[in-house]
């Protein structure tokens, strides 16, 4: 099945939505256009000048960045200047660019759960809550031979969503509804004038709050009626909280030292920084954030962790941990390249599932910008 952007977009946004990125961060379409059909989308980390004459060679339609291209506002668009030539070559080529940056990372599960995943660390808390969402419960009336059709149609935009492992849930009960369709009414069922009774199913659901409009939107669409009987009731006792970072726990203690060696292979790299007290420690409680998350470190502090990951790590914070006797491990911002693998495997499961005549592919390019020697 032909694939436009938007469609995949749409579905890239169930999982990973716009809403969970942090204030002002630039997430969302920032080249080209997503109203065309694509055939090949390419997963990055960084969209640069060689990812984008990369792109051009391997005629792709879309790239998807985990880093937003346009971070601050352009004011000209000259092509002397290698950074604004690239747009242009992107628009030139109509490649357009989607860019997820802290979504990515606050999603669960998300980059920071992968990293968990790969070092055997037990996910237990977040470092900072970022989000809180409560939930909705939809009440539905609707002929019987609709019931069905509504399920489905709800169940796909995230109705009744249970977790990470239980979609489509619902409740139905049977009955009769009454009612009378007087002056200018169209009714599907009945006559004017005439009281009707209809055999009918009511359904009932459970949605987060965020979703609330759409639901509206496909209750209008897939209700038969012209005015569909729902109602939408407040949940007081369900929160989906998120946010930045995971803490997560290691099966038996080890030392410091051990586990330094055990991210630097983990992740694949020729060096790292250290930054400690002491290297004679046991470490269990581990927090991470990928990319630059010093800030965030009295957070970690706070949620007992022994040794804290995170990235780009500033000369003078770096004293102010030693002084509050947290160990850091500072492995660079790159693993985050992480999540090209990651998003490659999920986007092949939709395609799989959706019969999508679509390839994806992970970027090649080392955007990596610095080395040890």
């Amino acid at each position: 099945m032909k694939v436009t952007g938007q469609e995949f977009i749409d579905r890239f946004e169930e999982y990973c939505p716009q809403y969970l990125a942090e204030a002002g961060d630039p997430v969302g379409l920032h080249i080209g256009t997503l109203n065309k059909p694509i055939n090949r989308v390419m997963m990055t980390l960084d969209v640069r000048p060689e990812v984008v004459q990369e792109a051009i060679d391997k005629k792709i339609d879309l790239i998807v960045a985990k880093h937003p291209p346009i971070f601050r506002s352009i004011k000209r668009l000259t092509t002397d200047d290698f950074q604004t030539k690239m747009y242009a070559d992107l628009l030139k080529h109509d490649i357009s660019v989607y860019a997820a940056h802290t979504n990515m990372d606050i999603v669960k599960p998300g980059l920071n759960d992968w990293f968990c995943e790969d070092l055997e660390l037990e996910v237990v808390d977040f470092i900072t809550p970022t989000h809180r969402f409560g939930y909705k419960k939809l009440v539905i009336y609707t002929p019987r031979s609709h019931s069905l059709i509504l399920r489905e149609a709800l169940g796909k935009i995230g109705v009744g969503s249970y977790g990470e492992n239980y979609e489509f849930c619902s409740f139905t009960s049977n009955g009769q509804g009454r009612f009378k369709p007087i002056n200018e009414a169209k009714p599907y069922i009945g006559s004017l004038d005439e009281i009707e009774v209809v055999e009918e199913d009511k359904l009932e659901f459970i949605f987060p709050e965020k979703l609330e409009s759409k639901v509206i939107q496909t209750i209008i669409k897939a209700h038969p009626y012209e005015e569909p009987a729902f109602d939408i009731f407040d949940i007081t006792n369900m929160k989906d909280t998120y946010g930045l970072g995971r803490i997560g726990k290691l099966k038996e203690p080890i030392s410091l030292i051990e586990f330094t060696q055990k991210v630097k292979r983990t992740f694949n790299l020729d060096g790292l920084r250290l930054i400690t007290d002491t290297k004679d420690k046991q470490i269990q409680t581990v927090a991470i954030c990928g990319g630059s998350g010093e800030k965030f470190y009295r957070d970690a502090l706070r949620k007992g962790a022994d040794v804290y990951i995170t990235g780009d790590v500033y000369y003078h914070t770096a004293h102010d941990m030693i002084e509050e006797k947290l160990s850091v491990i500072d492995p660079g911002h790159y693993i985050e390249q992480r999540c090209k693998e990651k998003y490659v495997e999920l986007f092949n499961t939709w395609k799989a599932k959706n019969n999508w005549d679509i390839s994806f592919i992970m970027s090649e390019t080392n955007t990596n910008p610095f080395e040890f020697i």
